[in-house]
């Protein structure tokens, strides 16, 4: 038996496929008969590639890898990959070999594995990527966001798909002969773009500054970029461990099953996680940090050095010298307290300049560095005090602990002078112009790979909890904001009236610390010495710590 020969046919430009007038069918000479493509398709045997009437270029597991450029007149194409680059530059179509389609047979389209999911029922397409086509005619990518839309074709029980812009991406698909994926029913709440691992051990949502959470958004652990690790909250325990986490899906907000809570930008609350800014930024790999940190989303691990005595009494005195030593730079300073045993005062992070850890709510200073944070179940926090503090006869300059930028050079016990320039990150209120010329020498218990170049998270009690609030078992009373504490619910509940923020938050202060007067003096340095000022800019440079912050480290 001999099958009819199909013969290459160009017409204004579009490649068709005819038969021959042979009376039987045969593969072509070269062709592998066990190959069986849904529809007919030239065979580049060295290259194991197939190319159809549609332009299309897949390999032979149906995945499409290229498109088929023809030479308007000719008999002659060029194949290109996806990006446009020439793979081949001149393919003989008369020449080139056609196996003969069968779409009862054929099978090109891989069944999905477990790590590909969605809330609802879709259909997985595997063509140059991998999508996901749903009923209500979106496409999406792996992660759930959407790259295009399902066209119909007239005439026809195929459909096309076409990206944002309407430019063809693949064709003539048969929806019937497609791996159908049931939806699961759950979503991700994601507070910016995250990464998504999901595997035998669990679902995971992976943010830039390591801290990981379940798809309800409770945390569970931290990211190690560089081993690709997850481990649990305790940063011993590995749940998992991926090939690349750079390389996973990204989960960003409107995708098909992510529920993002965007953060309420106030003049001073601290936004969760990523920045600043009130847009969203996608994962850097660059930047990636693989310890845990900063103010606003993980416990600020950290202590060091066998802390001295801390008093609250007032330190008295005139202005400490204060001698540059290092760079500087512009920036501005957010807020925090989260109770967590402070990034300095673990083993791996101190560097043998242990931070302050505390027992007994803060009030017992403790050496045993191994032991556990209180935000992942151990003993250890903050100490109360190390909250900010100024000196009797220094009215324009006062001292602090803060969570650093590791992009700014911070390490374990470092010390920074911010001079306030009177502006702020979102407003430009009396408050704000009040503290210009003011300066703050902060001493870094903790350093952020999260934290922006610029950034200084201060240690404030009620300055906001964020994403791990070891404060719970504290006995004081609200802490407002997650992300900004007190002073933002005080912006909030006055409609932005910056003239009354110091006496909401004065308020506030004595009421949550009622019982805590160390914790409530911390809350008071921000409505009285920081004028009830948030997010202000300040322009900053490294300097040699003065005693009295070595003296509370």
């Amino acid at each position: 038996m001999k099958y009819p020969f199909l013969r290459s046919l160009l017409s204004l430009g579009t490649i068709i496929l005819a038969c021959s007038c042979s009376d039987d069918k045969s593969p072509s000479n070269g062709s592998d008969v066990s190959i069986i493509p849904c529809e007919d398709a030239w065979y580049l045997q060295e290259q194991g590639l197939l190319m159809y009437k549609d332009q299309r270029v897949t390999d032979l597991a149906g995945n499409q890898v290229g498109k088929l450029v023809p030479i308007q007149g000719t008999l002659i194409a060029i194949v290109k990959d996806m990006a446009g680059n020439t793979i081949i530059p001149q393919v003989d179509l008369a020449k080139t070999p056609v196996i003969p389609g069968d779409a009862a047979r054929c099978n090109t389209n891989p069944q999905p594995d477990a790590s590909i999911s969605t809330c609802v029922d879709a259909w997985y397409l595997v063509a140059d990527k991998k999508y996901l086509l749903y009923a209500d005619l979106t496409v999406t990518d792996e992660a759930g966001t959407q790259v295009g839309t399902i066209v119909a074709t007239s005439g026809s029980t195929l459909v096309n798909v076409v990206d944002m812009s309407g430019k063809p991406v693949v064709n003539n698909i048969d929806l019937n002969t497609l791996p159908l994926i049931h939806g699961d029913n759950v979503r991700y709440k994601i507070l910016e773009p995250a990464f998504h691992l999901k595997d035998a051990t669990g679902d995971y949502v992976i943010y830039q500054n390591t801290v990981v959470t379940m798809p309800d958004g409770t945390p569970i652990g931290y990211a190690d970029f560089t081993t690709n690790t997850i481990k649990y909250i305790d940063m011993v325990t590995v749940l998992t461990t991926t090939s690349n986490i750079l390389t996973l899906p990204i989960l960003t907000p409107g995708a098909k099953c992510v529920d993002y809570t965007a953060p309420v930008v106030s003049s001073s609350s601290q936004q969760p996680i990523v920045s600043s800014s009130s847009t969203y930024i996608p994962p850097n790999p660059n930047s990636s940090s693989s310890k845990p940190k900063s103010s606003s989303s993980q416990p600020k691990s950290s202590s060091s050095a066998p802390p001295p005595s801390s008093s609250s009494a007032p330190v008295t005195g005139k202005c400490p010298t204060i001698k540059t030593k290092g760079n500087g730079g512009s920036g501005w300073a957010t807020r925090y307290w989260d109770c967590c045993k402070p990034h300095c005062s673990w083993p791996e992070h101190s560097g043998g300049n242990f931070s302050k850890q505390c027992t007994n709510k803060g009030k017992s200073a403790n050496t045993n560095w191994g032991d556990g944070s209180i935000c992942s179940g151990g003993p250890q926090m903050t100490c109360t005090s190390q909250i900010p503090f100024t000196i009797d006869g220094c009215t324009e300059m006062a001292f602090a602990f803060a969570a650093v930028p590791a992009a700014n050079g911070g390490s374990c016990g470092k010390c920074f002078q911010l001079t306030f320039t009177g502006t702020g990150k979102y407003s430009n209120d009396a408050n704000i112009k009040r503290l210009k010329g003011k300066k703050l020498i902060i001493m870094a218990t903790n350093v952020g790979g999260d934290v922006q170049q610029g950034q200084f998270d201060i240690m404030i009690p009620g300055g906001g909890v964020g994403m791990f609030n070891g404060c719970s078992s504290m006995g004081w009373g609200s802490q407002g904001a997650q992300y900004g504490g007190l002073l933002s619910d005080c912006e909030t509940e006055t409609k932005y009236a910056a003239g009354k923020y110091k006496s909401c938050l004065t308020e506030k202060c004595n009421k949550s610390f009622a019982n805590d007067e160390e914790a409530k003096k911390g809350c008071l340095f921000l409505a009285t010495w920081m004028e009830a000022a948030g997010n202000p800019n300040h322009e900053y440079v490294e300097v040699e710590c003065p005693q009295v912050l070595k003296d509370k480290y």
